[in-house]
C-alpha cells in the first residue's frame, strides 16, 4: 500500500515538473515575442489614437484589471507611502519611460527604437556607478564601451536623420531611457507594496493618469475622432492591454520565480531582433548593414554587462 502511494506521488511530481517546464517555455515565448512585437503594435495603434491618449487609456485599463485581481486574492491595502512611491515609479517607468518611447515612434522606425532601448542596461550600469557608487567590473566596463560604440554607429547614420522630427524623436527616447534608468536604480530601495501585481497595478494607474494629463496639456486629444477608429488600431490597443501588459508582465513575474534573473534578461537580446524583423517584414522599414553591425556590437555589450 505504501509503495502504491509512493508511486502515485512520484507520478504527480513528474507531471508537475513537466507542467512547470512547459509553463517556463511558454512564458519565455511570451516575453520574447510579445514584448518584441509591442513596438510595431504601438505604431499601429498611434496611427489613429494619439500616443499619450493611447498609452494612458491602455495603462489605466490594465492597471484597474490587475488591481481587481489583487482584490479578489485578498491582498492587503498598501500604505500611503507605498502608494506615493508606486505612483512615482509609474510616472518614471510608464509616463516618461514608455510614453516617451511610443511618442517617438511617430518619427523613428520601430526596429531602430527597439535597438536604442536595448541600450538601457548600459545606462543603468552607469547610473549605479555615479549615483550609488557601485563600481562595475572589467567585463561591465568592456560592455559599456561596446554599447557606446554601437550606439554611435546606430544613430550616426545619415539615413536615420530624415528631418527635425526624427531628432526630436531621438531626444524623446533619450529622456525615456534616463527616466527608466533612474527608476531601475532606485526601485530596489523604495518602499512599495509587497504584492508585485498590486505594485504594478498602482504604477500603471498613476502612469496612465499622468499620460492623460500630458494628452490634455499638449492638446493631442483634439485630433482623435472615435468614429475614425479602425479595426487595426482597436485590436492593437486590446493587444497592448491584455497581451503586452497583463500577460507579458505575469509571465515575467513567473519566470523571476522559476529561473535565474540572468536567463530572464535574455529578453534584452531577443526583443530588438523581433522588433527589427517585424518592422522590416510588416511595416516596410529599411534595415541597413550599418544598423545590423551596430546592433551586434550593442547587444554584445549588453551580454557582457548581464554576465
Amino acid at each position: 500500500m505504501v509503495g502504491l502511494q509512493t508511486s502515485a506521488q512520484t507520478i504527480q511530481s513528474l507531471e508537475k515538473e513537466k507542467l512547470d517546464q512547459l509553463l517556463v517555455i511558454g512564458a519565455f515565448g511570451v516575453i520574447y515575442i510579445i514584448w518584441g512585437s509591442t513596438y510595431l503594435v504601438n505604431y499601429y495603434a498611434i496611427e489613429v489614437i494619439p500616443p499619450f491618449l493611447m498609452c494612458g487609456t491602455r495603462f489605466i485599463t490594465a492597471g484597474l484589471l490587475l488591481l481587481g485581481f489583487t482584490g479578489i486574492q485578498g491582498v492587503s491595502k498598501p500604505s500611503r507611502t507605498q502608494m506615493r512611491n508606486a505612483a512615482l515609479m509609474g510616472i518614471l517607468f510608464l509616463s516618461l519611460g514608455t510614453g516617451g518611447v511610443v511618442w517617438a515612434e511617430q518619427y523613428v522606425p520601430t526596429g531602430i527604437t527597439a535597438l536604442i532601448v536595448a541600450f538601457d542596461p548600459l545606462l543603468v550600469l552607469f547610473l549605479l556607478w555615479t549615483v550609488r557608487g557601485l563600481r562595475p567590473g572589467p567585463a561591465s566596463l568592456l560592455g559599456t564601451a561596446l554599447g557606446i560604440a554601437g550606439m554611435v554607429l546606430l544613430v550616426g547614420q545619415p539615413e536615420l536623420i530624415t528631418d527635425q522630427n526624427t531628432i526630436w524623436g531621438l531626444v524623446s527616447i533619450a529622456i525615456s531611457l534616463l527616466a527608466w534608468g533612474l527608476a531601475s536604480v532606485y526601485i530596489s530601495t523604495t518602499d512599495l507594496p509587497a504584492s508585485r501585481f498590486q505594485s504594478t497595478a498602482l504604477q500603471m494607474i498613476a502612469g496612465g493618469l499622468t499620460l492623460l494629463m500630458f494628452s490634455g496639456i499638449s492638446g493631442e486629444y483634439k485630433n482623435f475622432d472615435l468614429t475614425q477608429l479602425t479595426w487595426k488600431a482597436s485590436l492593437s490597443w486590446l493587444y497592448l492591454v491584455f497581451l503586452g501588459s497583463i500577460l507579458a508582465f505575469s509571465s515575467f513575474n513567473y519566470l523571476l520565480q522559476k529561473v535565474s534573473p540572468a536567463k530572464v534578461a535574455t529578453a534584452t537580446y531577443v526583443n530588438p531582433v523581433v522588433a527589427l524583423f517585424l518592422g522590416w517584414s510588416l511595416n516596410n522599414e529599411i534595415i541597413t548593414l550599418q544598423s545590423l553591425f551596430a546592433a551586434g556590437i550593442m547587444l554584445l555589450g549588453v551580454f557582457f554587462i548581464n554576465r
